[in-house]
């Protein structure tokens, strides 16, 4: 054992010095011989979220909306989500989300497994299970033209990385696909992106997912519009319950939400003006 640890620093300092490389993330030297491109530091920042989350879309929560009573955010009270409870491993910012870009932009396919440990912990999180059957993954599809122009579907690479990380094995289902390419979801409101993505997908493969638990996955929730039409359909095809988990979740910032309460009081109060006159 005391010949291991020289022998590994040799081979190191011969790797930085012949293999020359930098974190992919943050730009320091890396001195590990690795597939990966991206520095223990920059590995280990990852966290889960800290914050108050809704407890059906995940979304940062206000003091203020924990006194509601009902746990859910301001979104999923307005327009109820298809799926049941949705969770994620952690915040779409820093070297989380650099990763999934090394991924998804870059075809750094090593970066899977790591992501894919993620997304395990994030599927972890809806244990116990319930019913009598384990649950079903079905992973958000990209539709053909897309695959062909990436090459492979990252929510798939992620997903079959997952299966290997959790307790117990899990079924991985490929029974979504898309009928239409779908606009840039950037940009739009919440309803322009619901009409966007309306019948933007199909069940293939009925009788794999009728009376099962679904739990959708994929790489990233922004607002969760596309996970929720996913589940609308897999109900349709007789999934339930419907939930969902991935890698990331994009949250709000404090004064976006704060900001957005602040309209929606103005609103109600200029309306409840206008029926006092």
């Amino acid at each position: 054992m005391s010949l291991v640890a020289p022998l590994v620093d040799v081979v190191r300092s011969v790797f930085s010095v012949f293999f020359p490389s930098d974190c992919r993330l943050c730009g320091i030297p890396l001195t590990n011989i690795s597939r990966l491109p991206v520095c223990p530091e920059c590995l280990h920042s990852i966290s889960p979220i800290r914050v108050p989350q809704c407890v059906q879309c995940g979304e940062r929560l206000l003091p203020a909306q924990l006194l509601m009573g009902d746990g859910r955010c301001k979104g999923c009270r307005e327009f109820e989500p298809d799926f049941d409870r949705a969770v994620s491993s952690g915040e779409y910012a820093g070297a989380l989300r650099g990763l999934i870009h090394l991924l998804k932009y870059e075809n750094v396919l090593p970066a899977a497994p790591v992501l894919g440990a993620k997304l395990a912990e994030a599927v972890t999180q809806l244990q116990p299970y319930g019913g009598d059957a384990p649950p079903v993954l079905v992973p958000v599809p990209l539709h053909s033209s897309k695959r062909r122009e990436r090459g492979f579907n990252q929510a798939e690479l992620i997903v079959r990385a997952a299966v290997k990380r959790l307790p117990q094995p899990l079924e991985v289902a490929s029974v979504l696909k898309r009928r239409r390419p779908t606009h840039s979801q950037v940009g739009l409101t919440r309803q322009e992106r619901i009409a966007n993505l309306r019948d933007a997908f199909r069940v293939v493969a009925p009788e794999r997912v009728k009376g099962r638990t679904v739990i959708v996955v994929d790489d990233v929730m922004t607002t969760g519009s596309t996970i929720s039409e996913c589940a609308r359909v897999l109900k349709q095809a007789g999934a339930e319950p419907v939930w969902a988990a991935t890698v990331a979740r994009t949250l709000k910032d404090t004064v976006s939400l704060q900001s957005a309460e602040s309209e929606s009081r103005e609103v109600v109060e200029a309306a409840e003006m206008a029926v006092s006159i």
